[in-house]
């Protein structure tokens, strides 16, 4: 037999994950410059009117997600993660063409409620990288993951932008074009990752609503810490999403295309970051450090996103709040350490719950501090970049709760290379996950 074989099978399947996390990526990002217009057309043209149509889109979206991650999750832990990957990518194929076609803005609507439910699938996709990497290995392997959301960042919103020049529609086509190539290829080269000994005996719904997933992170005093700092640090995003154009137009004047320009950067920075820095750091560092030194880089960008009195010191913060990206990965490595490998899908289903969570409230509370900060009745005169500072205070937070839920965890790391094992291969480094690791409760609990 060819000895090359597996080494291709392992390199096709991880390939197959990063390009569905872009492709989910894409679909959030493609229609952002036109689902606007498009809703405007659909509604009569009353701009005021489509604004508050926008707003409930990107409310259900986040919603739909909240919701589903976690059955999403449930349903991959019993009947293995390929059937969920798979049909995901097939659901929003099919529902982009639908959204193509959609002559009223009802349809719309719930064209965008499938497409939280099945862009859920990003949950899976975690537990399938926690099913196929060894331990020391999945900081790098969450790294290139994010390098995915990166890519999807820049290509999403520039290419729905030139095609939505072209004809309002397209967007939506070709992402479902994108889609159903996506599922095709996955039909053929996935193959399934959780064996059908190490998968959970029957499906739970108790576990699989969003509020029953959480208790699953109750269980682990580190997994519900880190999920805290998750929590926080998407929360903290959010302010970026909200007002980053409207608070650069207000400062500096910038008009759609220098915020084009830095968002275009801001995607890049992180691409490199997850991609290249996280790999090339995490055998020195360690988790603990990586996760700790991420939060504090990530808090000076946002300072200086709020602070920044003159516009090179706020192009500044771009850098170090890319940098911040280094504390994801090694978290999302160190949660899947503690987990038993038969709710790694659960798991990652209650981690993306609490990431949609935050997109369900984060919006409104930074876009109405920013309204306030500007308007005649703002508590503390020039700051406009209030909502950047909040974030920061927030980081802070998650960098204490950081510190205490990370004290058992090693200073240094494997250092990471390419061994991934997937069902039917043989690796000395990946075998299966051993209970979870006894850890000391919270202080509050002795």
């Amino acid at each position: 037999m060819d000895s090359s074989r597996p080494h291709t099978r392992r390199h096709a399947a991880l390939a197959f994950i990063f390009v569905t996390v872009m492709v989910d990526m894409l679909a959030f990002g493609i229609i952002i410059p036109v689902l606007p217009h498009l809703i405007v057309e659909l509604i009569g043209g009353s701009i005021a009117q489509a604004a508050v149509w926008v707003g409930a889109f990107g409310a259900l979206f986040m919603l739909m997600q909240f919701v589903c991650s976690p059955i999403q999750g449930a349903l991959s832990d019993r009947y293995g993660r390929r059937t969920v990957i798979l049909i995901s990518s097939f659901g929003l194929g099919v529902d982009f063409i639908v959204m193509a076609l959609a002559p009223v803005l009802w349809l719309l609507f719930l064209g965008r409620a499938v497409s939280g439910i099945c862009a859920a699938s990003f949950s899976t996709a975690n537990a399938y990288i926690a099913d196929v990497v060894p331990k020391e290995k999945r900081a790098a392997a969450y790294g290139t993951l994010g390098a995915a959301f990166g890519i999807g960042f820049i290509v999403g919103p520039a290419l729905g932008g030139f095609l939505g020049h072209l004809a309002i529609r397209l967007p939506f086509w070709v992402a479902a074009g994108l889609s159903l190539l996506n599922f095709c290829y996955g039909f053929f080269v996935l193959p399934e990752s959780l064996p059908k000994e190490r998968r959970s005996l029957r499906f739970d719904w108790r576990h699989a609503n969003p509020l029953g997933s959480l208790l699953l992170l109750r269980r682990y005093p580190q997994v519900f810490g880190l999920a805290a700092v998750f929590f926080l640090i998407n929360l903290a995003q959010f302010s970026l999403n909200s007002t980053y154009v409207l608070y650069t137009d207000y400062r500096f004047g910038w008009g759609p295309q220098v915020v084009g320009y830095t968002l275009g950067l801001v995607g890049l920075c992180s691409g490199l970051v997850q991609a290249v820095l996280v790999r090339r750091l995490m055998p020195s560092l360690g988790e603990r450090r990586m996760i700790l030194l991420g939060l504090g880089l990530c808090i000076g960008g946002y300072a200086l996103f709020g602070l920044a009195p003159h516009v090179w010191l706020f192009v500044l913060g771009i850098p170090f709040l890319c940098l911040g990206g280094l504390a994801g990965p090694p978290a999302q490595a160190l949660v899947t350490h503690q987990v038993d490998p038969r709710e790694q899908g659960r798991l990652q289903g209650a981690l993306t719950s609490l990431a949609s969570l935050a997109g369900i409230f984060g919006p409104a509370l930074f876009a109405n501090l920013f309204a306030l900060f500007i308007s005649d009745h703002a508590p503390v005169r020039h700051l406009p970049g209030a909502a950047f500072v909040l974030a920061a205070l927030l980081l802070a937070a998650a960098t204490l709760v950081a510190t205490r839920a990370t004290r058992a965890a090693p200073a240094h790391s494997t250092p990471a290379g390419d061994d991934i094992a997937l069902p039917g291969e043989t690796s000395p480094l990946a075998v299966p996950l051993a209970d979870p690791l006894p850890a000391e409760p919270p202080e509050h609990s002795r």
